[in-house]
């Protein structure tokens, strides 16, 4: 489920590709941990359908601004709900972090005051709100080139001539389609 963007609200939109995958409270709790909003072990009893329906919602307005972004479309009404309501979600206090020892005595993270969907939220917003007013990262975002492939990454790598999402699964997908087009047209000669 885990797919590194290069940044955690493009990490959160790519949960929506190629399936839905924050169906339920226990998809979320996955994603949670594994995009590390949530240091390892932090229970995670309260999270429910209402959460994952909240992080859908930020899904949902995140990619839309992104999309402008990449497209360098005009302002829209779409446009500016989705940007009022990220910036209300920005707005909220993050989760606060604390070290604490364990059971061998060494120093952990952990939440300090426990786990809040509002201040998870917030922590993806405000990444949001980071990626969409630094121009340097902004140069860096990118859609996959993959047929049917909707996902968009920062392009981080050395000449930054990136074209997927995932060389393993995208490019590769690409590969295989020009070399079967390379050995129909060279058949047909």
């Amino acid at each position: 489920m885990r797919f590194d963007s290069g940044r955690v609200c493009l990490d959160l939109v790519a949960t929506l590709a190629p399936h839905e995958g924050l169906p339920d409270g226990d998809e979320l709790r996955l994603w949670l941990a594994g995009a590390g909003l949530v240091p390892d072990r932090t229970p995670l009893a309260r999270v429910g359908p209402d959460w994952a329906a909240a992080f859908r919602s930020l899904r949902c307005d995140v990619e839309t601004l992104v999309r402008a972004e990449l497209d360098a479309a005009a302002p829209s009404p779409a446009t500016a709900r989705a940007l009022a309501r990220v910036n209300a979600l920005a707005a909220g206090p993050p989760p606060g972090l604390c070290a604490v020892r364990d059971q061998e005595g060494h120093l952990v993270r952990e939440l300090c005051g426990g786990v809040e969907c509002g201040a998870l939220l917030a922590a993806v917003a405000r990444d949001a709100v980071e990626l969409l007013t630094d121009p340097g990262d902004l140069a860096l975002l990118r859609a996959c080139e993959g047929d049917g492939c909707t996902r968009v990454y920062l392009d981080t790598s050395r000449g930054h001539r990136r074209r997927w999402c995932s060389s393993e699964l995208c490019g590769n997908r690409e590969r295989v389609a020009r070399h079967r087009r390379r050995v129909l047209a060279a058949g047909s000669v």
